[in-house]
């Protein structure tokens, strides 16, 4: 990865908590920590998704998170509109990014469009 840890601000913790929480259990990712109001979510005890509250949060962002396998894709992408996520794309191949690019998308409660993706081939 890239990015050590990435902040997002939200509208309403509780509720964010919540969705994250379920959405993102597929994955393997879990609350690490909460520090002055803050969630720090990650694997292996690494927090790398932090999220708050904010008056004012940032436009609608695209995060993208790491999937071992397609099913997993699918697993989130049922656990994200369980929790109350949009369907924003259902899991499958993009090849308009490379021929084994296979991914899900939906919008969080604010609007984020959060995608969970796989690049390992079928």
């Amino acid at each position: 990865m890239i990015i050590d840890h990435i902040g997002l601000g939200v509208s309403d913790y509780a509720r964010s908590l919540d969705f994250y929480r379920r959405a993102l259990a597929p994955l393997g990712v879990e609350l690490i920590v909460e520090i002055e109001g803050w969630a720090g979510l990650g694997r292996d005890g690494k927090a790398e998704f932090w999220f708050g509250p904010e008056a004012a949060p940032q436009r609608p962002m695209h995060i993208a998170f790491s999937a071992r396998d397609r099913a997993t894709v699918d697993s989130f992408y049922r656990a994200a509109l369980e929790a109350g996520g949009l369907d924003n794309g259902p899991p499958g191949v993009r090849a308009i990014y490379h021929p084994d690019y296979y991914g899900a998308f939906v919008l969080d409660p604010d609007g984020h469009n959060i995608e969970a993706v796989c690049h390992a081939p079928a």
